[in-house]
């Protein structure tokens, strides 16, 4: 089986594994974990690039991991 199929496989294990599995998702993971709730904190605590940093964000939110908030600035 290739890694690229690993959300096929009929196990919660191996779904959870699809969602997050990737190094980057971890390290952001972890930030949350810490208290980091907004993107340039994800940014400067990983190292990762702005477009990486969103991506993976983009992928927690879309598997409902991670909600998104939209904060007003005054």
């Amino acid at each position: 089986m290739r890694w690229s199929e690993i959300d096929t496989v009929p196990c919660p294990v191996a779904q959870a594994m699809a969602i997050i599995g990737d190094s980057w998702t971890i390290l952001i993971l972890r930030d949350a974990l810490r208290g980091a709730t907004k993107f340039d904190e994800f940014q400067r605590a990983t190292g990762a690039s702005r477009a990486i940093v969103a991506d993976r964000l983009a992928h927690l939110v879309k598997h409902k991991v991670f909600e998104r908030q939209n904060h007003d600035l005054y």
